[in-house]
């Protein structure tokens, strides 16, 4: 299988930290994040990787190479403007051809892709939202499911939320034809394509996900990051 980690974002909440390393890059436990993200991803067959750059490419294709040594190919695009998070799969034209995921650049990962995968392709899903719990919907892409799982109402950032608790993670597993549903230009998956999907009747399901999922966005994630991952370093991610 194959994934988009999406990797262009400035960082700015971490500033001075992005200044010189993107935030992606930003290192937990001794390593760059990414790495981390890289060694998950291979424990559950995923063997090429695309990550879209802006915000100092150079250190990200450096620090990380071809992928070899995470046993991976990684391909990369630099984008000369942000596209946006689902403007970036034009960035790799003909890659999806296969189920494949997205994964944002700014998490830290450890969860059961394989109950995501077995739930997406039960469901016989175009797409599939791992969710999480979140005390904060302002700050998040807010969901409505149905007992089945089906999203039923989904609202990025909404100034007043009256539909739970149940929040997008940020990791979607998704069909090729998703990309038709892409246009050109810019387009974020939250604001633009999920609300477009459920507009048309496609199947977008969420299943919550089993794990540990951490978005290091803010020097109070980032730290906390540090702390829950002490003593990894050198182990590899399953430990």
């Amino acid at each position: 299988m194959k994934a988009l980690i999406l990797a262009a974002g400035a960082g700015t909440r971490l500033r001075p930290l992005t200044d010189t390393c993107p935030k992606p890059m930003l290192p937990v436990a001794g390593r760059p994040l990414l790495a981390w993200t890289l060694e998950w991803l291979r424990r559950y067959g995923i063997t090429q990787a695309a990550l879209n750059l802006f915000h100092l490419p150079d250190v990200v294709r450096d620090g990380l190479g071809d992928g070899e040594r995470y046993g991976m190919r990684l391909h990369y695009a630099v984008e000369d403007h942000l596209r946006g998070t689902a403007g970036a799969l034009h960035n790799f034209p003909g890659f999806f051809d296969q189920t494949f995921f997205v994964i944002y650049g700014d998490l830290l990962l450890d969860f059961d892709l394989d109950d995501l995968v077995a739930f997406h392709r039960r469901q016989r899903a175009l797409m599939t939202l791992a969710l999480k719990r979140t005390a904060t919907p302002h700050s998040q892409g807010m969901i409505e499911t149905d007992g089945e799982g089906r999203v039923l109402r989904f609202v990025e950032k909404p100034a007043t939320w009256d539909g739970g608790d149940t929040a997008n993670a940020g990791v979607y597993v998704c069909e090729p034809e998703v990309v038709t549903h892409v246009p050109p230009g810019f387009s974020d998956f939250g604001h633009d394509i999920i609300p477009a999907l459920l507009r048309d009747g496609a199947p977008v399901y969420g299943r919550p996900l089993r794990g540990y999922l951490l978005d290091i966005g803010t020097p109070e994630a980032y730290a906390r990051a540090q702390e829950d991952w002490r003593g990894r370093a050198g182990a590899g991610i399953e430990h």
